[in-house]
């Protein structure tokens, strides 16, 4: 050792710096924060002849597993077919009356607009997931929803991680299926129609189908129209989704962009007209005017599947399951916007298959207000929070003040 280093001071260190110094620690795994179990409250539907439930006895099993409490009305699932003792056996637990149900949960799940009196039911800062089907929608209904502070959260307008809205896409392929089958059934003579079958036979031309949009509806639709021999022509601005469609389908159609001068040509000579046009948020657009319906075939038929958003048709209004139609220009319509609740069982299945994911993703949050909070896809659905309105077509049409979702979210973080 050198002298220089012989010389150096040295530094004493405190013993509780050294004496753990080269001994082995304990090994601490990661455990995950235990987030708030959810109450899920699923009262039966009361309006519109619904025949859906939001959620089936499989995924009442799959969130009650994960530790969640669902309360179900008792009688909710019968239009599809589902017992009270399928939700029991499944971990469910009956509610005798919708005010149980709407007193006690902290979810309500519906697959209909709740009625002002079930909204007077909710307590405050209830979660609401339900569609929000504009024709139906009154300044009334969204000053309830504000003054009792209800998150409400339209399901139409959830999204997924790639952006796609999944509850729209599974109801559009039924919605597009079911919508063929009931021109069929209305262009038939059995409930009055003109006694035309929609599909070709030899000798006799084949029906005419004109398909406004070319979603999801659309292709579905246009699958079974072409799988019954009938004729398409499909309309879309969206030149992307028409070049889809086709190769989807796997078949060159007749296709257009919405061009007023062509899509009155061939409503002109058309058996069915549908509209399947979807808007991102607010009013689907009307492209098809009254006009236009006047000069329709005596005997066609309009089924406007856009008519939950407002309708695309400037005739349509809205109607039900048990009284679908309405005539008007000597042309049947019909605007039932809850279309797919007509296959109920099978519908029931598909939401419920799509929304308990979106359930146990909240799993660890502190809250599922704060899984809003961090979860874009939820936020887009929301249109009313904790008092305010967040919808900006809302607001415009029924000249509310509305405030930014994510300066809500800002706020509450």
């Amino acid at each position: 050792m050198s002298s220089t280093e012989q010389d150096r001071p040295k530094v004493s260190l405190p013993d509780e710096l050294t004496s753990g110094y080269g001994q082995t620690m304990t090994e601490t795994l990661l455990v995950d924060t235990k987030g708030e179990s959810l109450f899920i409250g699923i009262p039966k539907e009361i309006t519109l002849q619904e025949r859906r439930v939001s959620l089936v006895p499989s995924g009442v099993a799959n969130l009650t597993s994960r530790g969640h409490r669902v309360l179900v009305e008792t009688g909710a699932g019968t239009p599809s077919n589902f017992t009270d003792h399928d939700y029991s056996e499944h971990g469910g637990e009956i509610a005798h009356s919708a005010m149980e149900v709407y007193m006690k949960s902290k979810i309500i799940i519906k697959v209909a607009p709740p009625t002002l009196d079930e909204i007077d039911m909710m307590q405050p800062g209830t979660i609401l997931i339900s569609p929000l089907q504009l024709p139906i929608i009154t300044s009334e209904y969204l000053f309830r929803l504000k003054h009792k502070r209800i998150v409400a959260i339209a399901m139409e307008y959830l999204r997924d991680e790639e952006g796609c809205f999944p509850i729209v896409r599974i109801m559009s392929e039924m919605a597009g299926i079911t919508a063929i089958q009931m021109a069929a059934e209305l262009l038939a003579g059995s409930r009055g129609g003109p006694g035309v079958l929609l599909g070709g036979i030899s000798g006799v031309p084949s029906a005419k189908i004109v398909i406004l949009g070319g979603g999801v509806v659309a292709e579905y639709a246009t699958r079974t129209a072409l799988g019954m021999g009938a004729e398409v022509r499909v309309f879309d601005d969206n030149i992307h989704k028409l070049m889809r469609l086709q190769n989807n389908v796997g078949c060159q159609l007749y296709t257009s962009a919405l061009n007023p001068i062509y899509l009155r040509r061939e409503l002109l000579t058309a058996d069915v007209a549908i509209g399947a046009i979807h808007s991102k948020e607010g009013r689907t657009p009307v492209v098809v005017s009254e006009d236009m319906v006047r000069g329709m075939q005596p005997g066609s038929v309009i089924i406007d599947v856009s008519i939950d958003q407002g309708g695309c048709f400037g005739t349509s209004h809205l109607t039900s399951l048990d009284n679908p139609t309405f005539v008007k220009h000597d042309v049947t319509h019909c605007c039932v916007p809850n279309i797919a609740s007509r296959v109920g069982r099978t519908a029931s299945i598909a939401v419920s298959n799509i929304l308990v994911p979106i359930l146990l993703r909240a799993d660890g949050a502190r809250s599922f207000n704060d899984f809003i909070i961090r979860n874009k896809g939820m936020r887009h659905g929301v249109y009313t929070f904790k008092g305010c309105l967040t919808n900006t077509y809302l607001g415009r049409r029924f000249e509310m003040r509305s405030t930014d979702i994510d300066l809500l979210m800002t706020s509450s973080m």
